[in-house]
């Protein structure tokens, strides 16, 4: 079993920064591929990004390119979501993902581990 704790969320003003982190226990955690994923209100829950290991790849989501970046520290066994230029269409409720194989995961379904959620707000 994997638990992830999601922390960092919160109201910031457009144009602001916020940084998320996913604290992760029970594995190891540079087996694990780690994702990003948000919902707004009514909406279908969105992939924001993932990054594996080794190698070091990332993938992002159209909406967040550019502006979002993914790190992951495998000694505090954490990974991050450094999120600029925010804007209110950003605001959701933003949770991390892992799942026990290698490689850049971007599909919901494939991650078994899910954290609780943080609730990002992005005032105008």
């Amino acid at each position: 079993q994997v638990q992830l704790v999601e922390s960092g969320g919160g109201l910031v003003q457009a144009g602001g920064s916020l940084r998320l982190s996913c604290a992760a226990s029970g594995r190891t955690f540079s087996t694990l591929a780690m994702g990003w994923f948000r919902q707004a209100p009514g909406k279908k829950r969105e992939f924001v990004g993932a990054k594996n290991w080794r190698p070091p790849i990332t993938n992002y989501g159209d909406s967040v390119k550019g502006r979002f970046t993914i790190s992951r520290d495998n000694v505090k066994n954490t990974a991050y979501l450094q999120m600029n230029s925010l804007k209110p269409e950003d605001t959701a409720v933003y949770y991390c993902a892992a799942v026990s194989r290698s490689g850049v995961v971007t599909e919901e379904r494939e991650y078994d581990y899910w954290g609780q959620g943080t609730q990002v707000t992005v005032s105008s």
